[in-house]
């Protein structure tokens, strides 16, 4: 029953590397030199002051990088300067990755060991303000994986071992040898297109072009941002008043360097173009962190000489000024603003006495979108519910940010940090969700009904993680709270997952009991949802653990039902995980390998790694049953599996009973081969990315086998064989 192990890894994948939004000019020295670096060091940066194109530059040069195959598991930006807490770095960079941390060890540590054998190019992109975090991540990451390197940009070098500079100046203000435009003057002739149609460089305005490029000395971010004015003004009118500003405004700035005054001159004045509107909308818009939504921006911004009727208008305006940044993609239209012009708006938002009130009305914003997604979490729109969260996602710690560091803001803190329990479980976030309530716990000892909430969404985070010794305790403090301020919803919470402790801690009788009891309060609450279901799951599987086959059916397939009611994908795919057990303990091999197939492409969807990892621990069993099982297959499965749950936590959650189909697994692989063919078919499993490990429990590349399912139904959950 032995075979030929094979791995085949994901290819070369471009990573995340964002599609340019505007044609890129210039820069072919530069580019090339980053070439001849990337090639040979292991740590780039590219340094220079704000608005000089660092992170364009960067991006071009990973992408060509990542097309040369440089880099075979590809080119990955991580956006640093939205992470304000260095704690978050590593969740940051994780996250940037693709990858989920769902343990509680330090996320470094498990950065360290997913990309110990990957070859990529990791972009760090705004390291500046943390310029000491990363340099000590980066260190850490390239002495532990050879095969990564990093490119970085930062107004300073981060000072790390090993580290090679690319300095970047502004455009050539002179043609290059061969004629042609000079590179700040075609960027200018470009952009100036886009917001004056037909605009072209000509005899007549060659000579006060190229004069305006070389007062703003060639920086983009200047020569972006006087072509936004092309629309009211002239280039002979641009000269006119530029020189006006930088005689005004360069008086007192002796002392910073000449170009980082013309850059904030260029700034200023552009501001001072704007009308007082925009002034005001440019202030309110630095509270965002990273990408946000013209309707986050119409209730965060508006009033206080703003209607929200006007702030189309005015977010068009300011993207036709380069002030904004206009992205596209599948989920709408979203904008962004460049860190140097947030800086400058943050300062006025504060000159204003508007910022405390506007933080406010950000976070609130994002509460909303936290409380919404709980909601919708429960139907049919769960996938696109995760993926507005993660875009949501720099804005939500942003949110959180202000709440813990703003006095009478705690119990705040603790409702939007427990409300995204859906978030940091169902889409693998539970060391960062952990980070957030255990900051808001500590700060608001109050018995409230938040603390209640983010106590048992604690102790459910710490349970998947294995760890019973922090879980037990915060859902026995949830438990007493609850009794003593007659929280009802609080206690079925609290008894829920005390259960889910009780059966991980292989004492599946007394899980029972905590279970039944759970959904007796559940049901006097009137409460269904996705938590709900899960209970039931969980009941389910107690009952599996215990020998009764038809009470766990009965519970798993009351699962199936509310789900496909509901349009419910996510409890519905651990119920197909449960199903799959009963049937391999039923000896029915083909519908269990449909059920964990299916439960392993559902939980996909989530970057749910538990679901994914426990189903394909069963598919690993799976491959060793009857005449034509596959030992070598099953190994590499269990390789593979085992990869995933140094990302998720402590393996099986400590417990036996979850344990057990792997164990037996293993012992049938083991007598059944050589030990060379047991260590290396699980050698090769653990070289596979979630993504090729998935493709590969689902069928040898990812094309369902026998017993497959079709894909996903728009709503309804996608059909299973009947039980």
């Amino acid at each position: 029953m032995s075979s030929e192990p094979t791995v085949e890894r994901s290819g070369a994948p471009a990573g995340r590397l964002p599609a340019d939004v505007t044609s890129f000019i210039g820069r072919r020295a530069e580019l090339a030199a980053l070439a001849g670096l990337l090639a040979s060091a292991r740590l780039v940066t590219v340094t220079g002051p704000g608005g000089v194109g660092k992170s364009r530059l960067a991006l071009r040069g990973a992408a060509a990088a990542a097309r040369a195959g440089l880099f075979p598991d590809g080119a990955w930006p991580a956006e640093i300067g939205a992470v304000r807490d260095p704690l978050l770095l590593g969740h940051a960079v994780l996250n940037a990755l693709g990858l989920t941390d769902a343990t509680a060890r330090p996320p470094l540590e498990v950065l360290v060991e997913q990309l110990a054998d990957r070859r990529l190019l990791l972009v760090l992109d705004g390291c500046e303000h943390l310029v000491g975090p990363c340099a000590e991540l980066v260190d850490a990451l390239l002495r532990a994986a050879p095969g990564v390197r990093v490119l970085a940009t930062s107004r300073q070098a981060l000072g790390a071992t090993g580290e090679h500079l690319l300095p970047v100046a502004p455009l050539a203000l002179e043609p290059a040898a061969g004629g042609g435009a000079a590179d700040a003057v075609a960027l200018f002739v470009d952009r100036a297109a886009a917001v004056l149609p037909g605009f072209e460089l000509t005899e007549a305005n060659r000579a006060e072009v190229a004069l305006l490029c070389r007062r703003l000395d060639g920086i983009p971010l200047a020569v972006e941002l006087a072509a936004g004015r092309l629309r009211a003004l002239s280039v002979a009118q641009l000269n006119l008043r530029l020189d006006d500003r930088f005689r005004l405004l360069t008086g007192g700035a002796r002392t910073a360097p000449e170009r980082h005054r013309t850059l904030r001159t260029t700034i200023g004045w552009s501001h001072e173009l704007c009308s007082m509107q925009e002034r005001l909308l440019w202030a309110r818009l630095s509270v965002f962190a990273g990408a946000f939504d013209l309707e986050a921006v119409e209730y965060v911004c508006a009033g206080g000489g703003i209607e929200a009727e006007e702030l189309l208008e005015l977010v068009a305006e300011l993207v036709g000024k380069s002030v904004l940044l206009r992205e596209e993609g599948p989920h709408g239209v979203r904008f962004r603003m460049l860190d140097t012009l947030r800086e400058y708006g943050g300062y006025w938002l504060r000159a204003g006495g508007e910022q405390h009130r506007l933080l406010r009305r950000h976070r609130d914003w994002y509460l909303g979108v936290a409380t919404w997604g709980e909601v919708e979490w429960f139907g049919p729109r769960q996938a696109e519910t995760a993926e507005r969260t993660r875009l949501a996602h720099p804005n939500l710690r942003a949110a959180l940010e202000f709440s813990l560091g703003e006095p009478g803001e705690e119990q705040l803190a603790l409702v939007l940090a427990g409300t995204l329990w859906f978030y940091w479980v169902g889409s693998g976030h539970l060391g960062e969700g952990r980070h957030w309530l255990d900051r808001a716990l500590a700060l608001a000892p109050e018995p409230t009904e938040a603390r209640a909430k983010a106590l048992w969404v604690t102790g459910y985070m710490a349970i998947l993680q294995g760890d019973l010794a922090r879980a037990r305790p915060a859902l026995e403090e949830c438990r007493r709270q609850a009794l003593t301020t007659s929280d009802d919803r609080a206690l079925a919470y609290a008894v829920h997952r005390q259960g889910c402790a009780a059966l991980i801690g292989d004492a599946p009788e007394r899980a029972a009991e905590l279970f039944e009891e759970a959904l007796w309060h559940y049901n006097a609450l009137g409460e269904l949802n996705s938590n709900v279901l899960m209970a039931m799951f969980e009941l389910g599987m107690a009952y599996l653990f215990l020998g009764d086959g038809d009470s766990g059916e009965v519970w798993i397939d009351r699962v199936r039902e509310l789900a496909e009611e509901h349009g419910e994908q996510w409890a519905y795919a651990y119920a197909l995980y449960a199903l799959a057990y009963a049937r391999w303990s039923a000896g029915e091999v083909r519908r269990a390998r449909a059920y964990a197939r299916e439960c392993v492409r559902l939980n996909h969807l989530f970057r749910d790694l538990l679901g994914i990892v426990l189903a394909m621990d069963v598919l690993a069993l799976l491959e060793t049953e009857g005449p034509d099982g596959d030992l070598v297959e099953a190994r590499v499965l269990q390789g593979a599996a085992h990869r995933i749950w140094q990302a998720v936590g402590k393996p099986f959650f400590g417990s036996r009973s979850f344990n057990g189909p792997h164990l037996e697994c293993e012992q049938r692989a083991r007598d059944g081969l050589t030990d060379q063919e047991f260590h290396e078919a699980f050698r090769l499993g653990g070289l596979l990315d979630l993504d090729a490990a998935v493709s590969r429990a689902l069928g040898r590349g990812g094309r369902p086998g026998p017993g497959g399912l079709p894909g996903p139904r728009p709503v309804r959950p996608s059909p299973v064989p009947a039980g």
